[in-house]
């Protein structure tokens, strides 16, 4: 039987550890729970919030309505010829499932390791890393339409995917809950070494004809080497998007700052990077009060203890201000803000 509890700390279930409460909370371990829970007329109605693993929100105040916290299990998996087709439960822990992979030599998830998160939010967030984005492995999710109380199956097309951007965080938001993500993978791996870091450290270990595994390892290796462990400092991962600015926009930039670090983004686009944008202006390693980035990774804000969201939230407005008045580029949070 499904249970609503009410009054209920989120501080365990956010990764920032910012203390928040939802007037109402239910976790879902199965799909059909979600079915009872919409059976009920009042939580149609009711603001709601669906969380999995709570790292890429923050909260500012207290929920005033239903959290629903996303817990379906399970990982198959079906071999075809060289295709692995890998179906996960919207609450299995995303890494978790990189490791089922990469311990398989299922291939396709490596650069993809140690990103913190649920697997049903990696398709909202069309999540990526070190060269690789979800939509290059994804086949289709199925989700559940609060609506109708109907389940869906949504492709790559129908998921409108860009630069952690979906249909999901657009013109479907709060309309679906995700339950399971399929994944397309190979057993012919297709090594991507495209960002310099990793071909560096493996470099560093004398690897030359890397593995799957190796290259698993070594994106572990660096983002522990950059970024907090959040059970350990709260933080949410990268807070803001590396800004996508035109050709056009970019040259002036470039002009004024020779050494800016940037990357190719199709034709007529150009990718800066957040982290380097945050440091020059110096803001890398800066504490106020409770809040501030992280002394490694200038992109990550942490909490140091007993930060507020709001705390957190004016601390960011800061930062992209000053970027802005010394490089005229608007940064964006990565960040789901729950206000």
């Amino acid at each position: 039987m499904l249970q609503i509890q009410q009054n209920v700390s989120l501080k365990n279930f956010n990764t920032f550890g910012v203390e928040a409460n939802a007037s109402f909370f239910a976790e879902i371990n199965h799909e059909d729970e979600l079915v009872e829970l919409f059976m009920d007329p009042q939580w149609q109605q009711t603001e709601r919030l669906v969380i999995g693993g709570g790292s890429n929100l923050l909260l500012i105040n207290d929920f005033e309505g239903l959290v629903i916290r996303i817990n379906i299990r399970g990982i198959e998996h079906r071999i075809n010829h060289n295709e692995v087709f890998i179906e996960a439960g919207a609450g299995e822990v995303w890494n978790d499932l990189v490791n089922f992979c990469v311990t398989r030599n299922y291939a396709g998830l490596e650069n993809l390791s140690l990103i913190p998160g649920s697997v049903g939010a990696s398709p909202i967030q069309n999540i990526g890393a070190y060269g690789v984005e979800l939509k290059d492995v994804f086949h289709s999710c199925k989700a559940f339409e609060i609506s109708t109380g109907q389940f869906k199956t949504f492709s790559k097309d129908d998921c409108k995917f860009g630069y952690r951007e979906s249909v999901f965080k657009s013109e479907l938001k709060g309309q679906y809950i995700i339950v399971s993500v399929k994944l397309e993978l190979s057993l012919i791996p297709d090594i991507n070494l495209r960002y310099g870091a990793i071909e560096q450290e493996l470099a560093n270990r004398g690897i030359t004809g890397p593995t799957i595994k190796d290259v698993s390892q070594v994106v572990s290796h660096i983002r522990v080497a950059k970024l907090p462990d959040p059970s350990t400092i709260g933080n949410a991962g990268s807070f803001f998007k590396n800004p996508v600015i035109t050709a056009d926009e970019f040259g002036p930039i470039k002009e004024k700052f020779p050494e800016i670090v940037n990357y190719p983004a199709g034709e007529g686009f150009i990718k800066l990077a957040a982290g380097w944008l945050i440091e020059q202006c110096g803001w890398k390693g800066k504490i106020v009060g409770n809040t501030g980035t992280w002394k490694n990774q200038a992109l990550v804000l942490v909490n140091h203890g007993g930060a507020t969201g709001e705390e957190v939230y004016s601390f960011s407005s800061q930062i992209i201000d000053s970027v802005y008045t010394k490089f005229g580029v608007i940064l964006q949070r990565e960040v789901n803000i729950i206000s």
